[in-house]
């Protein structure tokens, strides 16, 4: 479905980084760290994070949008890992990530627990992970996001995978979403952050 959905000239979720990140990257540290980021398609958030002068690995199943996350790297001049990976089965190295980076990564349910616990294993003591997806409450709205609620997950979801972790922020909201003609609209999403005790 990826593949099919990558297969275009454009960006399907522009190519620019999600506003929450943005807003958060501050908390990765300075430059440069290693940072893991799931789901990253066709690379904006990699790429953005890269162009701060952090070492990114950007991680999708899909291969076609890897090759487009490669091609928006070089267009930036930055440089940026990819990994192609079904990340309900891949496992991390431990500690190896001073940053995870998770923008509407949506797996289904029965796949979440191991990612969850890849999370905390390839994070460093210290580490940050950096989080925003949609609720359940977005599946009937038309303006993104997974037409099904198995993949997506609550804050009280995230609050019990992650409860060793130093949770600094836990919320669902509401906001406007506009990134490329893939996510336009008034979103129900969740963010998340944790350090790593």
């Amino acid at each position: 479905m990826w593949d099919d959905r990558y297969s275009t000239d454009d960006y399907v979720y522009g190519t620019e980084p999600n506003d929450f990140l943005r807003e958060q990257a501050g908390l990765i540290g300075e430059a440069p760290k290693r940072v893991l980021c799931l789901a990253d398609g066709e690379g904006r958030n990699g790429v953005y994070l890269a162009g701060l002068g952090h070492w990114v690995t950007s991680v999708d199943a899909s291969s076609v949008g890897l090759r487009k996350a490669a091609q928006l790297a070089e267009e930036k001049g930055v440089a940026l890992t990819t990994l192609n990976a079904d990340l309900t089965e891949h496992e991390f190295l431990p500690e190896s990530f001073d940053a995870v980076v998770s923008i509407f990564c949506h797996v289904p349910a029965a796949g979440r627990p191991h990612l969850h616990r890849q999370v905390l294993r390839a994070l460093k003591p210290g580490g940050v992970l950096i989080l925003e997806a949609y609720t359940p409450d977005q599946v009937p709205r038309d303006t993104g996001g997974p037409d099904t609620p198995d993949r997506t997950p609550t804050a009280a979801e995230l609050d019990a995978a992650f409860a060793e972790m130093e949770i600094e922020l836990s919320r669902e909201c509401e906001r406007e979403v506009v990134e490329g003609r893939g996510h336009t609209g008034l979103g129900a999403v969740v963010q998340f952050i944790a350090r790593k005790r």
